[in-house]
């Protein structure tokens, strides 16, 4: 007895143990806050195309896109091991925490995208699928191993990812993208860097202590504070281009308006308070918005094919 309690202690002090990975680990290790949004401008992109398609194809793409978000932050979690265990935001991360091997989470994530990638391929269409395959290595490869630790745009060249899935997802309905999938990408473009901007100011301790140089570990808060205002300005003026080009109507430009003055006020009263609860305020506020902006889109679409 003695000597099988040795062999198994040898094993687990040579990292040969059974891991103790849960299902819920491999469920975290995909990032499933960060998915859902993914996933919910992914839907916007299917319901906003003019195309009719079976539901069962229909869940297929959304489950794609889902996947393949879930395949890009589990190799993220691989990479950033090393600075997720030295961060108060990431460090109980399944990788971080020791619950799943790096390697494990790199296998996971890259047959999660090999997966998403085939399945949207063969069951909708190539296009689609290209696209999803461009959305991953974009992220893994442009943000993760190569921006994020180098620059201050990485979040601002990076974003262009977290932009895609509306463009996928109309793709994977019409085999082609058009204009409005393309604006939709141009507002989640915009978002991204003063959503992550207001979070970054709340965290600039964690990424200051681990090199990462976001833009208020690098410039400082109040430089930051004041290029969160001017990318607001422009995302606002953006956020209404499909209502002023006709392709989306007055219920979606109403909502625009007043959803992109609400969320410009946040932004203002973030760069004349400086308190670290401000950020935070802003950074949920841009979630809302965020939401907001394509639900509108959505049910501005509906209320205009039910009209008609």
């Amino acid at each position: 007895m003695s000597e099988g309690f040795a062999t198994t202690d040898r094993a687990i002090e040579q990292g040969l143990a059974p891991s103790l990975a849960t299902a819920r680990d491999f469920w975290l290790l995909m990032k499933p806050n960060v998915m859902k949004l993914v996933v919910f401008s992914g839907i916007t992109g299917v319901v906003l195309a003019p195309a009719v398609t079976h539901p069962v194809l229909l869940v297929v793409a959304v489950l794609c896109i889902a996947t393949g978000s879930g395949a890009a932050a589990a190799i993220n979690n691989w990479y950033d091991v090393d600075i997720d265990r030295r961060m108060a935001r990431t460090r109980l991360r399944p990788t971080a925490a020791g619950r799943i091997e790096p390697a494990e989470a790199l296998g996971f994530g890259v047959t999660l995208a090999i997966f998403s990638v085939m399945v949207m391929g063969l069951a909708l269409n190539w296009v689609a699928g290209a696209l999803l395959a461009g959305t991953i290595a974009f992220y893994v490869g442009i943000y993760t191993l190569w921006l994020k630790r180098r620059t201050p745009h990485n979040i601002v060249i990076g974003g262009a990812a977290g932009a895609l899935p509306p463009v996928v997802g109309w793709a994977a309905m019409t085999g082609e993208v058009g204009l409005l999938p393309v604006l939709v990408f141009a507002i989640i473009f915009l978002w991204t860097p003063p959503h992550f901007w207001a979070l970054a100011i709340y965290r600039t301790k964690d990424y200051a202590g681990v090199g990462v140089p976001m833009l208020p570990v690098v410039a400082g808060a109040a430089v930051t504070r004041r290029q969160i205002v001017a990318y607001t300005a422009v995302l606002v003026a953006t956020s209404l281009a499909p209502f002023a080009l006709g392709l989306a109507g007055w219920l979606y430009g109403v909502a625009a308006a007043g959803l992109g003055g609400w969320y410009a006020w946040h932004a203002v009263q973030l760069w004349r308070d400086p308190r670290e609860s401000r950020a935070m305020r802003a950074f949920k506020v841009s979630i809302v918005y965020l939401f907001g902006i394509l639900t509108a889109l959505m049910v501005d679409y509906g209320v205009q094919g039910w009209w008609w």
